[in-house]
């Protein structure tokens, strides 16, 4: 099954972070079990810190965007105000075959 699909769009979430380093760890273990939940759930690609660790990045799937900023509010990170998060929906021209099945 392919993981695009017509009515599937890809999100690029960039986070920010907002609190200091120390109430990040804090929470990282959470904000993990909802990254966790997600991969089971098929509604991300890829995920991790930027370089410098000033925040992360997510790459997720969905059909519209103010889903994806619904499926967010759970995040700990944003639900704690740990981070702020920019999201960007894009639309694929090239794909690698494994992207799409």
């Amino acid at each position: 099954m392919p993981v695009l699909s017509q009515d599937t769009h890809i999100f690029v979430v960039d986070l920010d972070y907002t609190a200091p380093m120390e109430r990040i760890e804090g929470k990282l273990d959470a904000h993990r079990r909802f990254l966790d939940a997600n991969y089971a759930r098929g509604r991300f690609l890829a995920s991790g810190p930027k370089e410098p660790r000033t925040g992360g990045v997510i790459l997720a799937l969905g059909t519209s965007r103010a889903e994806i900023e619904t499926l967010l509010d759970s995040d700990p990170f944003r639900a704690l105000d740990l981070a702020r998060y920019t999201v960007t929906e894009f639309h694929p021209v090239k794909a690698a075959p494994a992207l799409l099945g």
